[in-house]
């Protein structure tokens, strides 16, 4: 059945494309199913006396004209294009104004059709009508099996006659359709069900003039009510076994083909028994209807994927029972292609107590995994590990945690496969031990400053004395300057020397002159160098 309904799209696809048509325009579109009687319009009513009506046609892939009928009042010829099936609608056409043709066409009768209405040798009218066919399949045959995916394929050739076509389901509701080709177009509802048979419309909207705005036709559609179907076609793909750290968004793949319908079944982590398969998801991309979702953590991915054009895959955000074997199943129409993944989820949790702090790593998917440990990023200092439950590897810190304790603690994860996947949990030195160690370090700065601060102090008063000192000389080497000075100047030396308060009392009579360079025995530095050695 599969290989006949391909087949079907191909054979159209092929026929319809190897032939061009020249005529460009018509003055009415008939779309018609193969077999069906129809009649192609020709009415003059003004025409009255002597005519002559000429049908011709030049079929579909033709180059050339040929001859159905030529007939008036009291002859009618034959031409070589001439069917059973076609005869005049009115024999009396000379009184009645209508020429019309009736006919019951073949795939090969689709083609250009032109009534040419003379008077004597005049050209009275001339209409060409183009005649397309359709041909509409449904698969399966009817009565449908329950469960099945249903197809209803219309064909209109040629391809240029129409601008689309839309299918309608029993009460009027509008199907989602596809054009598959040029001249196909397929409308599919997969799973039917009882209540899915009934009278489908397919609606054949044509191009250019024509005087109908639509054409439909209508396909009955019955579901079996005792019949479900059997569904041995299934295509699975190899085994994905992989981990995913707890929370983390997790790509969960699909088969690869363009589909109608998806589904997921789960069978949750560490259960041996697989009828515990529960369906999570399901989704129609015809109906666009998402009919399951049990698990809020799984959602649709979007591009490059695209679920409205059959183009399936998942974002899943596992929390650590959401891991499993997740089984991913495409349907394209009776076909199967499934996918499944094992998927191992990692989780790393901390406790506290009065004395200790353990890390534990928890995963599930066990039957997966080779081997879980914890790892330093000194990889120099080896951890004690323990397990109290199938699932958990637990290793245990001293409290307070200390420096040579604190960094960076990873719970590997291996799988049988390679593969490997890990979780980093970082881990702080205790406060109350950095405050200590805050302590230490002023307590060791301020005693490390006190040999330099005895030094400093022994020294205050040897620099108080020598600056004394200092000062003192200088003040009593100007004293002595400003005398000498006085002296020199008035020429009564003895006098100034006898008593200087007299002269420091009196108003300045001029210029007042400090000698305070050296002066043999009473050098200031010198006297500075005796203090020093004393006080030594």
């Amino acid at each position: 059945m599969e290989a006949g309904f391909l087949t079907f799209i191909l054979a159209s696809f092929s026929v319809v494309y190897s032939c061009r048509v020249g005529i460009t325009d018509w003055n009415d579109v008939v779309v018609v199913r193969e077999g069906m009687l129809t009649t192609l319009i020709c009415n003059d009513t003004s025409v009255r006396g002597a005519v002559t009506i000429n049908w011709k046609v030049k079929l579909f892939c033709t180059n050339e004209w040929k001859l159905i009928m030529l007939a008036s009042a009291n002859e009618r010829i034959s031409g070589s294009a001439l069917k059973p099936s076609m005869q005049l609608t009115d024999s009396n056409f000379k009184d009645s104004g209508v020429f019309s043709l009736s006919l019951k066409p073949e795939a090969a009768d689709i083609g250009f059709y032109s009534c040419l209405i003379r008077q004597q040798e005049k050209i009275l009218k001339e209409e060409i009508i183009l005649l397309a066919i359709l041909t509409v399949s449904v698969f399966p045959d009817v009565p449908i099996p329950q469960y099945s995916t249903l197809r209803l394929i219309a064909n209109v050739t040629p391809d240029f006659a129409f601008t689309k076509v839309t299918w309608a389901g029993p009460g009027d509701i509008t199907l989602k359709s596809e054009k598959k080709s040029k001249t196909n177009t397929v409308a599919k509802l997969p799973q039917v069900l009882n209540n899915d048979d009934g009278a489908y419309v397919c609606m054949v909207y044509p191009r250019g003039n024509s005087s109908s705005r639509l054409f439909p036709f209508n396909v009955d559609v019955t579901v079996a009510a005792d019949k479900v179907a059997s569904f041995t076609n299934i295509t699975h793909g190899p085994l994905i076994s992989t981990a995913i750290q707890a929370h983390t968004s997790f790509l969960l793949t699909c088969p690869g083909v363009v589909g109608d319908y998806v589904q997921v079944h789960w069978i949750p982590p560490d259960t041996r028994n697989q009828s515990n398969m529960k369906k999570v998801f399901n989704y129609d991309r015809w109906r666009g209807t998402l009919l399951t979702n049990q698990n809020e953590k799984l959602q649709m991915a979007g591009l490059p994927y695209n679920p409205e054009a059959g183009s399936f895959s998942f974002l899943l955000t596992p929390d650590l029972k959401d891991g499993g074997l997740y089984v991913c199943e495409v349907l394209l129409n009776d076909n199967i292609f499934s996918q499944r993944t094992s998927l191992s989820v990692l989780k790393v949790k901390i406790k506290k107590y009065s004395s200790k702090m353990e890390l534990i790593c928890l995963y599930s998917g066990r039957s997966q995994v080779r081997r879980v440990e914890w790892k330093h990023h000194n990889e120099s200092r080896k951890l004690k590990m323990s397990s109290s439950s199938l699932g958990s590897i637990t290793t245990s810190l001293p409290l307070p945690i200390t420096s040579d304790i604190a960094g960076n603690y990873t719970c590997v994860l291996h799988l049988k496969n390679g593969q490997a996947i890990q979780a980093t949990q970082a881990i702080t030195v205790s406060p109350k031990v950095v405050e200590n160690l805050s302590k230490e370090s002023v307590d060791d700065t301020t005693s490390s400053l006190h040999p330099s601060l005895a030094a400093l102090l022994l020294l205050v008063p040897l620099v108080a004395a020598a600056v004394g000192v200092l000062l003192w000389r200088q003040r009593h080497i100007s004293d002595r300057g400003i005398e000498q000075s006085l002296s020199v100047h008035s020429g009564e030396a003895e006098n100034i020397y006898e008593n200087p308060e007299d002269i420091r009392q009196a108003p300045p009579q001029g210029p007042v002159y400090m000698d305070l360079k050296p002066r043999g025995e009473d050098d200031v530095y010198k006297e500075l160098e005796r203090y020093e050695q004393c006080q030594s």
